[in-house]
């Protein structure tokens, strides 16, 4: 594992977002949805999440996430994802996403 410093940790902006939409996203090569997530002061962003397999739609909706919103914008078939949701694999491969225990203000930094 590479080390990084708390300068490089504090350029990181992981911040806690709101998912307002869900949809089905069938161009994907992976089952996905196409998220739009509300980080407060930082707008209203999309992603693609790879989450089909734990989620459904109608449960998403309204879920808080925590999603890195410093990289570039991905192009993902006709879809442009603006942010990257984070989610962990639990033991057979399915993403679990990462999400604050308790509601937060959108836009919350990790830290």
């Amino acid at each position: 594992m590479d080390l990084i410093t708390w300068a490089d940790f504090e350029r990181v902006e992981l911040r806690v977002g709101t998912i307002l939409e869900v949809e089905d996203f069938p161009e994907a090569r992976k089952p996905a949805y196409k998220l739009t997530i509300d980080f407060g002061e930082y707008g209203v962003r999309r992603s693609s999440a790879q989450i089909t397999d734990l989620y459904t739609k109608n449960q998403l909706v309204g879920m808080q996430v925590l999603a890195l919103l410093n990289f570039p914008p991905k192009q993902i078939a006709n879809f442009r994802s603006e942010c990257l949701t984070t989610g962990v694999p639990d033991d057979l491969g399915r993403v679990v996403l990462l999400s604050p225990d308790q509601k937060v203000p959108n836009g919350a930094k990790l830290f």
